[in-house]
């Protein structure tokens, strides 16, 4: 199991991590004990496993509240996080700004809380919602969390004003993509002329002229991206309460997407299969 853990954070992630998550000068334990390396291996099992805090293996560290005094750490710099590697991957020309594609998803939130409502969707439970918005080739930019009875045309606009500026290869930052790329629930008139204004090209399905069913030739990378996403069993149904640890495991899984998926572009059919 540990083995597993630390391959899914190499070095090379974790020398991102540290510029904004670990202080300059850490102070060593004088009984010793496993150190940031077993914490961030342990936060990683918690966003894999969905297991409560107090369930956490031994071998991650001495107690379960030391790997949850570093989880808050990272949870008060998750957008600084998000933003080093994706100026990383920016820098290496890894991002592709060219189209870009939107879609949510939605997850029952048994214990209620903030950034929730009732789901339309499931009976009127509560729940909230994912939305997220990927490059070309499907690595997450920004992502929100918004209640489940929150239609997906309301967050189109937010989602967008809060992309970060990016690091270019060359060149000044860059913070808006050159089209996007959505399906029918954001076919409303008032996106189009607010999207030209924000000098971002518009491709968003029609209703009862594109069907809903397929993703499309370019919106299928998003859609793949937020399936990668719930795959972490801790934002497949969220079990917090409080509205920041939820928003930091899903910045967290995003990190990961990030780096990995950033390894498979181009290789074998991910980037072919339906263009």
């Amino acid at each position: 199991m540990t083995g597993l853990v630390e391959r899914l954070v190499p070095d090379e992630l974790w020398m991102l991590f540290r510029r904004v998550v670990v202080p300059p000068t850490e102070v060593i334990c004088p009984q010793g004990g496993p150190g940031v390396a077993r914490d961030r291996e342990g936060i990683i099992f918690m966003a894999a496993s969905g297991c409560a805090w107090r369930q956490l293996p031994p071998m991650f560290g001495q107690s379960w509240h030391t790997v949850y005094l570093r989880f808050a750490q990272w949870s008060r710099v998750r957008t600084r996080l998000h933003r080093v590697i994706l100026d990383e991957l920016s820098a290496g020309g890894e991002l592709d700004w060219a189209r870009c594609a939107i879609d949510s998803v939605s997850m029952r939130a048994a214990k209620g809380g903030p950034l929730t409502g009732p789901n339309p969707t499931a009976c009127g439970k509560l729940g909230s919602k994912i939305h997220l918005l990927a490059d070309r080739n499907g690595l997450p930019l920004p992502s929100g969390i918004f209640g489940a009875n929150m239609h997906d045309s309301q967050s189109l606009a937010p989602l967008v004003r809060v992309i970060p500026l990016i690091r270019s290869r060359r060149g000044p930052r860059r913070q808006r993509p050159a089209e996007l790329h959505a399906d029918t629930g954001y076919d409303y008139d008032h996106l189009r002329p607010w999207l030209r204004e924000h000098g971002i090209r518009h491709r968003i399905a029609r209703k009862g002229i594109e069907s809903s069913q397929q993703p499309g030739c370019h919106r299928w990378v998003v859609e793949r991206t937020v399936s990668w996403l719930v795959g972490c069993r801790r934002l497949h149904r969220r079990s917090e309460r409080k509205a920041e640890p939820f928003l930091t495991f899903a910045g967290i899984t995003a990190a990961l997407i990030c780096h990995y998926g950033h390894c498979t572009i181009g290789v074998g059919p991910v980037r072919r299969s339906r263009e």
